[in-house]
C-alpha cells in the first residue's frame, strides 16, 4: 500500500532587479522581466511541475509581485511579510562593489554576521521557517515567488542546518523544489533550475 503523497514547495526567485549591481534586500526595486516568449516557456515548465496558482504566495517586494503576475497572469496572490529577503540594514541598496571586504569566513560565521541595523542570515531563517511550515501544513503543492535568501533558508531547513543553505547559488528566475514527507523529513528534488 502506498503512503500519502508528500507536500511540495516550488520556490521561484524573482526576475532580476531593474537596477543590477545593488544589494537589494529590503530595497523595493522593480523587476526586469523577460520577453513574452520566455515567460510563456516558463509558464509551461511550471505547469508541468504542478505549480498551482491557487496555492501561490509571494514576498511583498515589488520584484516578487511583478514576477508572480508575469508567471501566473490573472492572479492576485497573498503576500506574506515573513518571506522578505534578509534585511541588510545600512548595506541595503548599496552597489555590490562598495560592500565591505569581510575576509575569509566559513558558513557558520557568515550566517551570524549582522550588518549594521539589519539582521543576520540566521535571524532571517528564523523568521522564514515558521512561515514555510504554516504554508506547507496542507498536502499538495505550494508555489512561492520569493528571494534568494528565502530559498536558501528553505534549503537550510531541509538540510537540518540553517547555515547549510548559504552553500547554494540561487539565480534570478530559477526554481527550487523541496518535498516534505509525513514523518517530517524533507527532500530536495532540484535547486536553481532556470525558468528562462
Amino acid at each position: 500500500m502506498q503512503g500519502p503523497e508528500p507536500t511540495e514547495m516550488i520556490l521561484i526567485r524573482h526576475a532580476p532587479v531593474a537596477e543590477p549591481g545593488l544589494l537589494a534586500g529590503r530595497s523595493d526595486l522593480p523587476a526586469r522581466l523577460p520577453e513574452p516568449r520566455a515567460l510563456g516557456a516558463a509558464r509551461q515548465m511550471l505547469a508541468g511541475w504542478g505549480a498551482d496558482p491557487g496555492r501561490l504566495v509571494v514576498s511583498p517586494a515589488l520584484r516578487c509581485r511583478e514576477t508572480a503576475a508575469a508567471l501566473f497572469p490573472g492572479t492576485t496572490p497573498p503576500a506574506d511579510p515573513r518571506l522578505w529577503e534578509q534585511d541588510f540594514g545600512a548595506w541595503d541598496g548599496r552597489p555590490m562593489a562598495a560592500m565591505p571586504d569581510l575576509g575569509p569566513q566559513d558558513r557558520a560565521a557568515l550566517a551570524t554576521l549582522r550588518p549594521p541595523g539589519g539582521e543576520s542570515f540566521l535571524d532571517a531563517a528564523g523568521r522564514i521557517a515558521p512561515a514555510l511550515d504554516a504554508m506547507t501544513a496542507a498536502p499538495g503543492i505550494v508555489t512561492l515567488v520569493v528571494h534568494a535568501g528565502t530559498i536558501r533558508a528553505a534549503l537550510g531547513q531541509a538540510l537540518g542546518t540553517p547555515e547549510a543553505g548559504l552553500a547554494f547559488e540561487i539565480a534570478p528566475l530559477s526554481a527550487t523544489r523541496i518535498r516534505l514527507f509525513p514523518d517530517g523529513s524533507r527532500g530536495i528534488a532540484f535547486v536553481n533550475r532556470a525558468l528562462t
